[in-house]
């Protein structure tokens, strides 16, 4: 059971990119939309929000690249984006940040803050 439990967690996780180079993210953040979650793997509430999150964006934003960094691993990533604090959320369209929530936030208020821009967004392509 937990081996079941463990493979559709990591099936699900799958679906955001985790980012260890800074110049790739950057690079992800000018080609489009791109939404990043920071957190750290003993980050309880990092991984708990994890697979919400995928979902969230597999359902309502599937053009958008999701992405994680963890700032165990990448602490330089998360010093140059500001994030001193878990978890925190980036959204970005082509570069200009459309959405931004740390600590404790709704995921709901956090789609809706995304939906105008990336619906604009999706217009224009």
């Amino acid at each position: 059971m937990f081996f079941l439990f463990y493979c559709l967690q990591n099936l699900r996780i799958s679906h955001m990119q985790q980012i260890t180079d800074f110049d790739v993210l950057q690079q992800m953040k000018l080609n489009g939309p791109v939404f990043i979650l920071f957190g750290g793997t003993h980050c309880a509430v990092c991984q708990s929000l994890l697979p919400q999150l995928t979902t969230m964006l597999e359902q309502q934003f599937p053009d958008m690249t999701g992405v994680y960094v963890d700032c165990e691993k990448s602490p330089e990533i998360c010093a140059q984006h500001s994030v001193f604090t878990l978890p925190v959320v980036k959204a970005y369209i082509e570069g200009m940040k459309i959405a931004e929530v740390g600590r404790s936030f709704s995921i709901k208020q956090l789609a809706q803050s995304i939906e105008r821009p990336y619906k604009m967004w999706k217009t224009q392509r």
